[in-house]
């Protein structure tokens, strides 16, 4: 997700995406088809992943640990 100069987009690309969510390509299409993530863009044919809305959601969706 970060460019060699450190930058990183505030548009994501569905390889990315999948980079950041250490899935496939395929399955971020998938959960975009069903509603699944949050962040999506459509720009003509192109998906696209508001970065912040993104990691936002991912924070959303992530449960804590359970004690042990």
């Amino acid at each position: 997700m970060t460019h060699p100069n450190g930058y990183v987009p505030l548009l994501l690309t569905a390889d990315e995406t999948a980079g950041v969510l250490r899935t496939t390509r395929r399955a971020v299409y998938a959960m975009v088809e069903r509603g699944q993530i949050g962040g999506v863009t459509r720009i003509g044919r192109r998906v696209l992943f508001q970065r912040d809305d993104l990691l936002d959601w991912v924070r959303q969706k992530c449960a804590p640990s359970p004690k042990e």
